[in-house]
């Protein structure tokens, strides 16, 4: 039977009460400032993709006003584009043996209630690591010549991809050959800030004169363990919401350790096979994502006459929403919700905006 919507909020507000399991305090990419609504995002819509409208960043013409002359000045146009993007449903349940608690004297269905929004925080932040992986991956397909090089690169250059190899040959010096000669995102050698110039340097040359004032460093645990060691941490942090962020460089970059694998792509030809290593840098607002209302989000279910009689007891919780990469189509599958392996993939994506207006810059670095 599905259970009424008073008896909903109830447990919403059981799960947003308390939990009694360990969970770490990791930060959750879907909390952070990385992602943002976007109203455009209309999920009611028939089909398993959906599309909103943009306007495209203005190609200015500027005149020169004569007073000789009566020839008409140049319009500036003003152009949109359509961005697709793919809808996704998650479920979990749970099943409790009904006589379980006369001996345990645990009710296992009200602590899976507890836990519902660890388990759905973690399944959005998962979601949202395999887009930004898919994101890079797609890019360095598109990097048939290269990546970012150099500062002069045009990131919108046919076999140019959006993204910075450390040990490729251009930006850095000469292409890494063995591990003896690998770079890493920080420089050990350097002093002080001088130990970040590989890093500011990719951003510099990636974004140009449209880098922002902040942005998010998604990275591992080992390149933590860099910055800490180089003691490149700041001693102040960033409080963004009820998240606490350490940062780096004046609070130029809030750091996000991930345990999940960056995504390895030094197998591709265009990253060099001493890169092994993913960093993220991620502009504000780079993700869209839009909570979709789903039909019975909880339900219950109870066969009475199983277990001998004994009954048991199923739940399930269902949950869907939309995440989408600034910048970028959805190129993936048009008749199933996206999982996690389709987000991941290279081939889901198409870029569709200018390079300087993207919001992920994959750094891969030994």
């Amino acid at each position: 039977m599905a259970i009424t919507n008073t008896d909903f909020q109830n447990i919403a507000l059981a799960i947003s009460a308390y939990s009694d399991e360990a969970y770490t305090k990791a930060k959750k990419l879907n909390g952070t400032g990385i992602v943002a609504s976007d109203q455009r995002i209309d999920l009611s819509g028939e089909s398993f993709i959906g599309q909103f409208r943009w306007y495209k960043p203005l190609s200015a013409t500027v005149n020169v006003a004569s007073l000789n002359t009566a020839t008409a000045g140049t319009y500036t146009s003003i152009s949109t584009d359509v961005a697709d993007y793919v809808k996704t449903v998650r479920t979990f349940g749970a099943e409790q043996v009904n006589m379980q608690e006369v001996v345990s004297k645990q009710d296992g269905l009200a602590k899976i209630a507890r836990d519902f929004s660890e388990v759905r925080a973690q399944d959005e932040h998962d979601a949202l690591l395999s887009v930004i992986k898919g994101v890079a991956a797609h890019e360095v397909t598109l990097g048939t010549t290269s990546g970012i090089v150099g500062f002069d690169t045009d990131g919108d250059a046919a076999g140019v991809g959006m993204f910075c190899d450390i040990n490729a040959l251009g930006l850095h010096g000469a292409a890494a050959t063995g591990a003896g000669d690998a770079r890493k995102l920080f420089d050990a050698s350097g002093m002080g800030a001088a130990r970040g110039e590989r890093l500011f340097r990719s951003i510099g040359a990636a974004f140009k004169d449209d880098e922002p004032d902040f942005m998010y460093m998604v990275t591992a645990p080992e390149v933590m363990a860099e910055m800490r060691a180089a003691n490149l941490v700041d001693e102040t942090t960033v409080t963004e919401g009820n998240i606490e962020f350490t940062t780096i460089f004046g609070g130029k970059f809030r750091l996000i350790m991930t345990r999940a694998n960056q995504g390895n792509l030094s197998g591709e030809a265009e990253v060099n096979a001493q890169s092994t290593k993913t960093t993220f840098i991620i502009k504000p607002g780079s993700i869209a994502s839009a909570a979709m209302p789903v039909p019975t989000p909880v339900e219950v279910d109870r066969a009475a006459a199983s277990y001998a009689g004994g009954g048991s007891t199923n739940v399930w919780y269902r949950w869907g929403y939309a995440m989408h990469p600034m910048g970028y189509d959805w190129d993936g599958a048009t008749t199933a919700f996206a999982t996690n392996a389709s987000f991941v993939a290279a081939a889901s994506y198409a870029r569709k905006m200018d390079a300087l207006n993207l919001g992920i810059l994959p750094i891969f670095h030994a």
